[in-house]
């Protein structure tokens, strides 16, 4: 009888198990990543052209990522826990909730409008990178880590009686798209820069979805 095709996907290449990496090199080689793929696109960008701006081999290169999108998506994964670090979700039950939610948001409005994330965002939206689901892979790599972060924050904070939710993962999608609001939408068609932005907006912007969050999800204590 005929074998059957396998279902498993095909196993993606990895870095080798030689000696330890180069932490240095790695580094370089994730920041150029970031610019090169910003500048040019996914597809407009080669590992060469990559090794060759990080000044490493391409061997080295593969050595530490696999291939291009094993390499895409750390990058990606770095860009979010530069911009948002574990410490914006301090578990410190010390922190005042409405303190911790409006670090929160300052940290994930100031990522989201930046140059570079208008940049990536209006990048991802071409057919190109959907059609190879490299959008795909870049939620799960980045957006959907702090999501995950802030879920685990909250579920800390219901514990603690703060708060109460049904369904966290949808609340944590909530807070995150109040605070992209119209602001993010402009700066996305381009109909106004980041420098244009207010500050003084900008904070009342946030503190006006951390209010409208814990009016819906708070608990008095």
């Amino acid at each position: 009888m005929p074998q059957q095709a396998s279902s498993k996907p095909a196993v993606r290449p990895t870095a080798s198990p030689g000696r330890p990496k180069d932490m240095a090199k790695r580094a370089a080689i994730l920041a150029a990543a970031e610019r090169m793929f910003l500048r040019h696109g996914y597809e407009g960008v080669s590992m060469d052209q990559i090794a060759a701006e990080a000044g490493v081999s391409k061997l080295t290169v593969y050595s530490h990522f696999g291939d291009k999108e094993a390499l895409f998506a750390e990058a990606a994964r770095g860009h979010c826990e530069k911009q948002m670090p574990t410490s914006a979700f301090d578990p410190d039950p010390a922190v005042p909730l409405r303190e911790r939610l409006m670090t929160v948001g300052r940290a994930f409005f100031g990522m989201i409008s930046s140059p570079q994330a208008i940049a990536g965002h209006r990048m991802l939206c071409t057919p190109q990178m959907v059609e190879k689901r490299l959008a795909q892979l870049f939620w799960e790599s980045g957006p959907q880590r702090v999501q995950d972060k802030f879920s685990a924050m909250l579920e800390r904070r219901i514990a603690a009686g703060e708060l109460r939710i049904d369904d966290v993962a949808l609340a944590s999608s909530q807070f995150f798209a109040l605070l992209k609001g119209e602001a993010h939408q402009r700066l996305v068609f381009g109909c106004c820069e980041r420098s244009e932005l207010d500050p003084d907006t900008q904070e009342a912007h946030i503190a006006a979805c951390v209010d409208m969050f814990l009016r819906a999800y708070g608990r008095p204590r």
